[in-house]
């Protein structure tokens, strides 16, 4: 059953279009990997989306639900959880009251989301502006899982981690996956740790949908043409 469905998508940043005609679903308990080069439209996609930005032509919808009006307040509760590029932790609250400030009921509680990441149940006094910038990064995915979403999108999760850390991030994303089954749309430029739990691919390129397939086959022509690796 389809999820998400995203049709001929155009959105602009004042005179300044972005996207040109964006296509894409994501299934229920899918994993769709949204690729492509820098500035190409992946986190305008993703704004889009989660209602963070108007769209000025196509179709957005989720759950079978039109969701051209909708605040971003209300596409949350809907059950889109999304962890931003950048991780945007409320760097003044402590990590507990980070995971429990959007908490909805759900699977996903604090014993569940300190399972998967340990280290967040080990600091869960501490003000999350005093954490790594990899446990930061865990708090925002926990912060997500802890409103119980239909479908989380990650924009570049892993971006500007050490190796270490961006290991146990993807192993924990794959722990949701296997586990779960919870929809996940993700951005990353990383395709052997996307091929780990990603079932299919679309790129884009200059705010178009140019490419969808299964995400074995983004590799050779496909990558060195679209993605420049």
């Amino acid at each position: 059953m389809t999820l998400l469905h995203l049709e001929g998508i155009e959105a602009a940043y004042g005179a300044a279009q972005a996207l040109f005609g964006v296509d894409l679903t994501v299934d229920e308990g899918e994993v769709l990997a949204l690729m492509g080069r820098n500035g190409m439209g992946k986190s305008t996609t993703i704004r889009v989306i989660c209602r963070l930005m108007a769209h000025s032509a196509g179709q957005v919808r989720f759950a079978g639900q039109d969701m051209a009006r909708t605040p971003p307040h209300v596409a949350a509760r809907a059950g889109l959880g999304l962890v931003p590029e950048g991780r945007r932790v409320f760097s003044n609250l402590t990590v507990g009251e980070n995971l429990i400030a959007a908490a909805r009921p759900g699977p996903w509680d604090m014993r569940k989301v300190t399972q998967l990441f340990p280290r967040l149940g080990e600091r869960a006094g501490q003000v999350a502006g005093h954490l790594s910038g990899g446990e930061q990064q865990m708090l925002a995915i926990g912060r997500a899982l802890m409103t119980n979403p239909r479908l989380m999108l990650l924009d570049e999760a892993t971006e500007g981690l050490a190796p270490v850390v961006r290991q146990e991030i993807w192993s924990a994303l794959d722990a949701v996956r296997r586990d779960s089954g919870l929809s996940l749309l993700v951005v990353d430029k990383s395709l052997a740790e996307l091929g780990r739990i990603a079932e299919r691919a679309v790129i884009l390129e200059r705010g178009r949908s140019v490419w969808h397939g299964a995400m074995s086959q983004v590799a050779g022509e496909v990558a060195n043409t679209y993605l420049g690796v």
